[in-house]
């Protein structure tokens, strides 16, 4: 045996190890000198047509895939790229698609003469592309998931900072917000002030006209405030049956007396439907307010100042607006 046979049978072996199947193209003549059977026959396609499809290769390739082998194989050529790679789809007999790669390079060409032959090999990657595929499924079901699970999440916190009947904060999202409230208020010196508000005789409603009635007052109620205060700066919330807290940051006491006879006002004007037709109620409410500057108090005690000056605004008369007065003076 030779040595250029012995090669051959060496680089033959080779190729077989490695699972590749040599090709190879005349650039002058165009004809196909050594064509990828291999791969063919692996396809389970038979010698006639094998011959068939040799010379039209590009038939058996996924539609989505013919482009982008031209592509590859014009931008080698042409000396766009150093060698060719491309991965593509090939029909199988059996009708599947079978994932599959590309190698080559131009031989024979030096800085003045292109090159004659087209060399390359073939291998077979729908392995590795179906799991590829696999784990991008699996990705996106995970992401999928991850968005469904984040919406859980925010919806759970919407339902555990607001208030179910009016959509408002809930005390527990007031707290939070008016804590916070009064760091910024030190930290900047500005003013901050509290509405309580309470809605007169709520209960002589519920005994007059039931429940549902009485929720319509609520969110009516709830309404007149969240269409007066500055949205995305100031906060309402229910903080009991017929109680509600405005919050106000960056406001003085007459700003806030100012809103507050605005709010009291705007109540009093209202009429919500009962059950019965033509038939409404109205309502008016007491407001108390306590004004701070520079974070002298904390949160709670705010509301508590709020809550005093609200008792003494029902004790003169109902449907009034009183400021807490102490040794901290309204700014």
């Amino acid at each position: 045996m030779g040595e250029a046979e012995l090669n051959r049978n060496r680089l033959a072996l080779a190729l077989e190890a490695a699972g590749l199947d040599l090709w190879e193209n005349n650039l002058l003549t165009g004809e196909v000198t050594l064509k990828a059977m291999k791969t063919l026959t692996e396809l389970g396609y038979s010698a006639r047509e094998m011959a068939a499809y040799v010379d039209e290769i590009y038939r058996l390739f996924h539609p989505d895939d013919v482009a982008t082998v031209r592509a590859a194989v014009d931008d080698h050529l042409s000396g766009r790229t150093p060698q060719y790679r491309c991965e593509f789809r090939l029909r199988a007999k059996n009708g599947t698609w079978v994932w599959y790669a590309n190698y080559g390079k131009v031989m024979d060409a030096d800085s003045s003469t292109p090159g004659k032959r087209f060399v390359g090999v073939t291998f077979n990657i729908d392995d590795r592309k179906r799991r590829e595929e696999e784990i991008a499924q699996i990705n996106r079901q995970l992401a999928e998931q991850n968005a469904l699970l984040q919406s859980y999440n925010t919806a759970l916190e919407l339902l555990a900072s607001c208030d179910p009947l009016t959509g408002l904060a809930n005390r527990r999202r007031l707290m939070d917000v008016g804590g916070n409230e009064c760091k910024r208020t030190e930290r900047f010196q500005h003013s901050l002030s509290l509405l309580m508000m309470d809605i007169d005789l709520f209960k002589t409603i519920n005994d007059a006209w039931g429940h549902q009635v009485g929720d319509r007052v609520i969110c009516a109620v709830a309404d007149t405030c969240s269409t007066r205060v500055r949205a995305g700066l100031d906060t309402v919330a229910r903080v009991g049956g017929e109680e509600f807290v405005v919050l106000l940051p960056e406001t003085d006491y007459p700003s806030a007396l100012s809103m507050a006879e605005s709010l009291r006002e705007a109540v009093a004007a209202q009429q919500v439907h009962t059950n019965n037709a033509g038939t409404s109620v109205s309502v008016t409410v007491s407001i108390g307010i306590a004004t701070q500057k520079g974070g002298a108090l904390s949160f709670e005690q705010l509301m508590n100042n709020a809550d005093k000056a609200l008792y003494q605004a029902k004790q003169a008369g109902r449907n009034k607006v009183l400021g807490f007065h102490a040794a901290v003076s309204h700014v």
